[in-house]
C-alpha cells in the first residue's frame, strides 16, 4: 500500500511512509510525512502514549481498511482507536474525518452508527448494480453448534463447489476471513483432491504459461507458494 500510494501521490509532492513494528520513523520523518500507512496495533500504541500526542494531533483523516475486522480478534484494537479518535475530536474541537472501508460487511449501518456517520448523508453502499459483471449470489446453511464440525462441513462444501466449477472449465477464487486461513484452506482443498483422486482436475502443467510461472514461483521464498503451485493452487 505504501508503494502504491507513493507512486500515485508523488506527482502532487506528497510523502507516504510506512509505520509498523518492522519500520520505525523518527519524529522529524513523521512530521514531514503527509500520509502514514500503519497497522492498527502500531497506531493504537502511538495514540496511547502522551509523548506522541503532538504527532497524533496532526492527523486530519483516518482511513480504516477492512473495518469488518471489528468482529474478529483484532476488533478490540480498532474499537479503541475509533473511541480514542472521537474523544480527541471532542477534547480538541478539531475535526478528524474517519472513513471505514469494507467489501464484506453486511451490518454496514451498525458500523456507520458506531463511527458516528450520518447514515442518510455520509454512508455509501455499493450493491451489485455497480458491478461491470453481474454477480450471482447463493447462500448455503451449515447447521450445528460445534464450531469444529461447522468448519469441517464448510470446507467439504467448498471443495465440492470448487471441483464443480473447475470441471466446468472455470478458475475459482475462495475468500476467507483471515490471512492465516488462506493456506489452511488451500492445503485442505489440495489434500481433499489427493484423497478423492481428483488432482488431475487441478493439474496446471497443461496451461500454455505454466513454464513461465513455474520459473517465477520457484524463486519464491515462501515454501507454501511453491508447494501449492505444483498442485494447481495458490494463496494471496
Amino acid at each position: 500500500m505504501t508503494d502504491k500510494f507513493s507512486k500515485r501521490l508523488s506527482r502532487l509532492g506528497l510523502v507516504v511512509k510506512e509505520l509498523t513494528g518492522d519500520m520505525q520513523l523518527s519524529r522529524r520523518e513523521i512530521t514531514d510525512t503527509h500520509m502514514l500507512v500503519v497497522t492498527p496495533e502500531k497506531w493504537d500504541v502511538m495514540t496511547r502514549k502522551s509523548s506522541d500526542a503532538a504527532l497524533t494531533s496532526l492527523v486530519k483523516l483516518l482511513i480504516i481498511d477492512e473495518i469488518h475486522l471489528l468482529n474478529e480478534d483484532r476488533g478490540a484494537v480498532l474499537e479503541a482507536i475509533v473511541a480514542r479518535t472521537l474523544r480527541q475530536v471532542e477534547r480538541s474541537q478539531s475535526m478528524i474525518r474517519i472513513v471505514g472501508l469494507s467489501a464484506t460487511l453486511p451490518t454496514y449501518k451498525d458500523v456507520a452508527v458506531f463511527l458516528r456517520v450520518n447514515v442518510d448523508r455520509d454512508l455509501f453502499y455499493f450493491d451489485n448494480a455497480y458491478r461491470p459483471v453481474p454477480l450471482e449470489t447463493a447462500f448455503i446453511g451449515v447447521l450445528g453448534n460445534n464450531q469444529n464440525k461447522q468448519r469441517v462441513m464448510m470446507l467439504e462444501i467448498t471443495y465440492d463447489k470448487v471441483l464443480e466449477r473447475v470441471r466446468a472449465g472455470h478458475q475459482v477464487m475462495v475468500f476467507v476471513h483471515s490471512r492465516k486461513d488462506t493456506y489452511k484452506t488451500a492445503r485442505h482443498l489440495l489434500e481433499k483432491a489427493q484423497q478423492e483422486g481428483t488432482t488431475g482436475e487441478f493439474e496446471p502443467s497443461e496451461h500454455p504459461k505454466y513454464g513461465q510461472w513455474q520459473k517465477i514461483v520457484s524463486k519464491s521464498r515462501n515454501p507454501e507458494i511453491r508447494e501449492l503451485f505444483a498442485g494447481g493452487f495458490c494463496v494471496n
